[in-house]
């Protein structure tokens, strides 16, 4: 929002440059006047708007379905991270093992079926971070005296760390959303596209309307998706708990087979 009184005196600024030039042009011998909806005047503005639309509607598309992918990967990463600290875990003597396995399975189930809610509206839940902060804490107190379980909890609280880099980056991702100046910038120019023959003084009639109307429609349903995929974990590009329920499965074959 500080932002705003700047952009709104960058466009006065350019409107008063306009303004001046039309001026100073009028005065001269040899300007012509331009009238015509076709005339020089509305061709270039109506290309520079098409540009600038085309512009911003293919940064908002762009971004987010850049940030989706991105969050779709780091979600595998944590999943993947997950599994392998169930592995790890399973090198740990039974009694020390087993409870953490437990917890890590605890923690997907909780992450798959009730956190997700909660990302789609922008935030992770408090209660992820307390589970995944008590396993690292139990981990991190327990006492091992052999080398192979030492090693093994050497590698169990490096997946740890990766988890929890994981769970920050998505944390992260599920409050990013491009910025609304460029929303608001990519409304505007489409209407203004829409508008433009109308704008320039033509009237389109019969025939002349069908390409309008496929124009205005296509270019209303381009911009209802800038809208929708704004979000990574919701609308039309987001993503899902896919990672971790393959991580469940996973870990529940390692248990079955063990």
């Amino acid at each position: 929002m500080r932002v705003m009184p700047a952009y709104l005196l960058a466009a006065a600024c350019a409107v008063a440059i306009v303004f001046i030039a039309s001026r100073l042009v009028k005065r001269a011998r040899h300007a012509a006047e331009d009238a015509e909806p076709d005339g020089p005047t509305n061709s270039h503005a109506g290309a520079m708007l098409s540009a600038l639309f085309l512009l911003a509607f293919a940064i908002a598309i762009v971004v987010p379905w850049t940030s989706a992918d991105a969050a779709r990967m780091n979600t595998n990463v944590e999943g993947q991270a997950i599994v392998e600290a169930y592995w790890s875990a399973a090198r740990l003597p039974a009694g020390q093992g087993r409870p953490v396995q437990a917890a890590l399975t605890d923690y997907a189930r909780f992450v798959h079926d009730s956190e997700w809610a909660d990302m789609r509206k922008g935030r992770l839940s408090a209660d992820g971070w307390a589970r995944l902060d008590r396993l690292r804490r139990d981990v991190t107190a327990l006492k091992t005296t052999d080398d192979e379980p030492q090693d093994a909890r050497t590698a169990l609280l490096d997946h740890l760390t990766e988890i929890a880099t994981a769970r920050q980056q998505r944390a992260m991702d599920a409050t990013s959303a491009p910025p609304p100046g460029l929303l608001a910038i990519t409304v505007l120019t489409g209407l203004l596209v829409m508008v433009l023959p109308y704008l320039a003084g033509a009237r389109p009639r019969g025939m002349a309307l069908v390409p309008l109307f496929l124009m205005a429609a296509l270019l209303g349903l381009g911009v209802w998706l800038c809208f929708d995929i704004q979000h990574v974990f919701s609308g039309a590009l987001a993503v899902g708990p896919d990672a971790y329920a393959a991580a469940l499965a996973e870990l529940q074959r390692v248990a079955a087979g063990g």
